[in-house]
């Protein structure tokens, strides 16, 4: 019979997400195995994924994301939630099949077109495209509406560099997945779901099956399935709430040092599937999250957690604190931000 679930404080997750997530410790690691441990950059505004990797990655340099993008070991589409993200080449095709049932799920209750017509408009556009990749003012002057709500998840399109890197940051240029990427493998939906959910509580967890489903944009009956098929740890949490992880993945001692880091805007640590590692307080997620903000606000982290926002002004890095900041952190956040600031200037 097995024994009582162990309980983990809110202080145990955070420092389990800080690791996860490459925060504690800046990772030598190739940019598509990072990419993957922390389970895609979200990347609407296309230098967030940039400053993410500074932050994550030794070594780190501007030219070395745009690199990866154009040699194709990273890739740049619609993809969880229906948001811009970057992921490795090899988990794209993986990702893009556990997501594409629920991708059109969601197309039919918001959207209201009939399958019938969007795969047809996804086809035409598919010829359209064979001849290479098109600009967003292209697709929408197509006739026949192809470029229609809803067609892009019919269809697997990727964000073809140089559009949506730091150089030229509108994501606007499309091409087809099967020709940037190479053809969808052989990979039964099963599959593709599971490894979703291992990468998910690799960089997350652990993590109760709601916050799974939020991050993925799917219904948690969809991912229910995969949770019994796997081999997952169980924990609980300080309300009871049953969480679920990867079999030895990292769970930091809760009192392990984390250092200041600088997050871009949208970082995915900050949204609401990583709630419960309190790495952003409730008073103040309003002040980043809110309708007339809609490109939400860079962050830093004192301890863990958010301790105000930043910006680039006339090279150098304005901090506004959300609070009191002691002598010492400070001197080491000033540290950091010109490390940051040179970061910007690089070519």
């Amino acid at each position: 019979m097995a024994g009582p679930e162990r309980v983990l404080t809110q202080r145990e997750l955070n420092r389990a997400l800080l690791a996860r997530q490459l925060l504690l410790e800046r990772a030598k690691l190739p940019l598509p195995r990072a990419v993957e441990r922390v389970a895609c950059l979200q990347t609407q505004y296309a230098p967030s994924g940039y400053i993410g990797l500074w932050s994550r990655v030794e070594g780190f340099e501007r030219h070395d994301l745009t690199r990866a993008l154009q040699r194709r070991s990273l890739v740049q589409a619609m993809m969880m939630r229906n948001t811009i993200h970057i992921a490795s080449r090899r988990d794209y095709w993986p990702l893009v099949i556990a997501i594409r049932a629920e991708r059109k799920a969601w197309s039919r209750r918001a959207q209201g077109v009939k399958d019938r017509e969007l795969e047809r408009a996804a086809a035409n556009l598919r010829e359209k495209l064979k001849a290479g990749p098109l600009r967003l003012k292209e697709l929408q002057a197509l006739p026949g509406r192809l470029w229609r709500p809803g067609t892009a998840i019919w269809l697997d399109l990727v964000r073809v560099p140089p559009s949506g890197t730091w150089e030229r940051r509108r994501a606007d240029l499309y091409g087809l997945a099967e020709d940037w990427v190479g053809p969808e493998p052989h990979l039964a939906e099963d599959d593709a779901v599971d490894q979703l959910v291992r990468r998910y509580l690799g960089a997350f967890g652990p993590a109760p099956r709601t916050d799974i489903a939020t991050w993925a944009g799917m219904r948690i009956g969809s991912i229910t399935p995969a949770l019994e098929r796997l081999p997952l740890r169980r924990f609980r949490d300080e309300y009871g709430t049953e969480l679920l992880d990867l079999p030895r993945a990292p769970l930091p001692d809760p009192d392990t040092p984390a250092p200041v880091r600088f997050l871009p805007t949208f970082d995915a640590t900050l949204l609401v599937h990583a709630r419960r590692t309190g790495i952003l307080e409730p008073e103040h997620r309003a002040r980043l999250f809110h309708t007339k903000n809609p490109q939400s606000e860079a962050t830093f982290l004192v301890d863990g957690k958010v301790a105000g926002s930043w910006r680039y002004d006339n090279e150098t890095i304005a901090l506004e604190p959300f609070g009191r900041i002691s002598r010492e952190t400070r001197k080491e956040l000033n540290e950091e931000a010109d490390r940051l600031a040179a970061f910007h200037q690089s070519g």
